[in-house]
């Protein structure tokens, strides 16, 4: 019989220090020290350096810098609030209609086989950044999950992030 006590014993954590040093490094870039990562993002209008791919009218597109796999993008709405409760209808569409948009332009360009897509409401839900909410697009392929992080603990991104956001950015514009 699994004993799921034991489980929770031997479960181990993953920490990566280097995702609070990318956070960081956009608070000492700010003139006010105490805006968020998106809200920088949103402001710096720095967009290939910032990996935006898109911008809407209520939300913008950008690549994760720390994907889960390959393409993994985000969704954030331009004003900061941690509750989903408080977008609007406008932006609530929006959000949808990119997401949609973005599952067109990746399988056009690298024909997932499947996807993951999310929003991680509270730190207790897994959030790193709580503040703003944001929503997750990751592409999937079917075995996509390798030895890597079994026996290296080590997750294998198979392209550069730079070339994705590329053909993404490409193929957003011919997707509607």
């Amino acid at each position: 019989m699994f004993n799921l006590s034991l489980a929770f014993s031997i479960m181990e954590r993953l920490f990566s220090p280097w995702r609070s040093q990318y956070i960081a490094s956009f608070k000492r870039e700010q003139k006010h020290g105490d805006e968020c990562l998106f809200c920088a993002v949103e402001a710096s209008r720095k967009d290939a350096r910032n990996l935006v791919i898109h911008r809407g009218k209520t939300c913008l597109i950008m690549m994760n810098l720390y994907p889960y796999n390959s393409g993994h993008i985000m969704v954030v709405p331009y004003r900061h609030t941690a509750e989903i409760s408080d977008l609007s209808p406008k932006e609530n569409a929006e959000v949808m209609a990119l997401l949609a948009r973005m599952t067109r332009a990746m399988t056009k360009v690298m024909n997932p086989h499947g996807f993951n897509l999310g929003a991680n409401l509270g730190r207790p839900a897994g959030a790193g950044l709580d503040q703003h909410i944001h929503f997750h697009l990751v592409p999937r392929w079917n075995g996509d999950t390798n030895f890597m992080p079994t026996l290296a603990d080590t997750k294998l991104i198979s392209e550069d992030i730079d070339r994705t956001y590329a053909k993404l950015r490409k193929a957003l514009k011919s997707t509607r």
